[in-house]
């Protein structure tokens, strides 16, 4: 079992997790290489806003409930503008506390790929980490700016 913690930019600090939640349960984006490994999500926290007041006492509370690895959620990458401290968060991590942090959570949304391309306004630091979390067909599934993107996802939980 992989026991998991997401860490999640503090603009959103309302956010339900949904997006992230789905793609755990449904192996998407940055959980396709968990296959049918069973995985247990520990915590999920904010940063704490910029420059990430709370990482650090985030991380080590959920290195201390058992995480094997952290995820820093989709929304560092696909907020805009991106974290500019995800390189550092990430190094600070598995080099001070010794928890392997991966990049995402659930794929990204289309509109915000197709957009940001368009403008070629993101570093290409950034771009490298969104190759496991732009696979076009997941994308379309978790863009929610599409207009039938709730009547969708109603009839797909209904099937499970």
């Amino acid at each position: 079992m992989k026991r998991i913690g997401i860490i999640i930019c503090d603009r959103y600090n309302t956010c339900n997790g949904g997006k992230c939640f789905r793609a755990v349960r449904e192996r998407d984006g940055a959980f396709k290489k968990y296959g049918k490994e069973e995985v247990e999500v520990i915590g999920y926290s904010t940063c704490g806003g910029c420059p990430g007041g709370n990482m650090e006492y985030v991380a080590t509370g959920m290195k201390n409930y058992g995480a094997d690895i952290i995820h820093f959620a989709t929304g560092m990458l696909a907020g805009y503008p991106p974290c500019p401290y995800i390189d550092v968060f990430k190094d600070h991590i598995e080099k001070n506390i010794g928890v392997k942090v991966e990049i995402g959570t659930h794929p990204m949304p289309t509109n915000y790929i197709l957009n940001h391309e368009n403008i070629q306004d993101i570093p290409s630091k950034h771009k490298s980490y969104w190759k496991i979390l732009t696979n076009p067909d997941d994308a379309k599934k978790y863009d929610s700016s599409r207009a039938n993107y709730n009547e969708e996802l109603e009839v797909e939980l209904e099937k499970q």
